[in-house]
This record gives C-alpha cells, structure tokens and sequence, in this order.
C-alpha cells in the first residue's frame, strides 16, 4: 500500500467526519429540534459538532479510545445547567452519542483499512 494511498484515506475520513457527519448530525436532530430551546451561538453546536468529531477519528488513529471520554466529560460540563432540562438531556444525549459513533465508526473502517483488514 503506498504511501500517497494512505494519505489518501486518511484526509478523506477527516473530510467525511467533518462534512458529512455535521450533514448526517444535523439531519438525525432536526426532528428533535421543536422540542428544546437551543441556547447558546448560533452555529456553535455544529462546529463544536465537527471538532469532537476530528479529536475522535484522531484518538481512533493514534488507538487511544480512552481519550475519547475527555470529550464527552468536557461537553457535560460546558452544558451542566442545561442538562437538568430532560428533554435537554436526551437532545444533547442523541447528537453527541450519534456523533461520537459516526466518527469512532469511519476511524475504525480507516485503521481496517490501512493496516490491511479490508
């Protein structure tokens, strides 16, 4: 496998983490969207959406799982107050679960790749 492929593959997963995944994100919680009152900047949650989703493909490829729960532990505390709102909750719950998934799911298809398992 050269080189250049793997580069390849690797910019590529960074491209679908970011892009598609704040399309795929988005789309999942637009029907939950009428039930919470979004606070906050506008805008803000899908780039902080896109940076969770990079440090998690990133962990992926370095084969620290653990470190993904630094971003996870970071998000609930940013959002302590507003997660007494159950519906809150379950929002955030919903976008940083599916979101975490998505990236540890293109980072695991990448490391088959490049170490040869698919």
């Amino acid at each position: 496998m050269s080189y250049a492929f793997k580069i390849a593959v690797i910019i590529s997963a960074y491209i679908i983490v970011s892009i598609i995944g704040a399309h795929f994100i988005k789309l999942m919680l637009r029907r939950y969207e009428k039930e919470v009152e979004i606070s906050g900047l506008k805008g803000a949650g899908m780039v902080i959406g896109i940076a969770e989703r990079v440090m998690v493909l990133t962990f992926v490829l370095v084969n620290q799982y653990t470190a993904i729960t630094v971003i996870f532990a970071a998000k609930s505390i940013a959002r302590f107050n507003e997660l007494k709102d159950r519906k809150m909750a379950e929002y955030y719950l919903i976008g940083t679960l599916a979101s975490i998934t998505f990236a540890l799911l293109v980072g695991i298809v990448v490391r088959a790749i490049l170490m040869g398992g698919i």
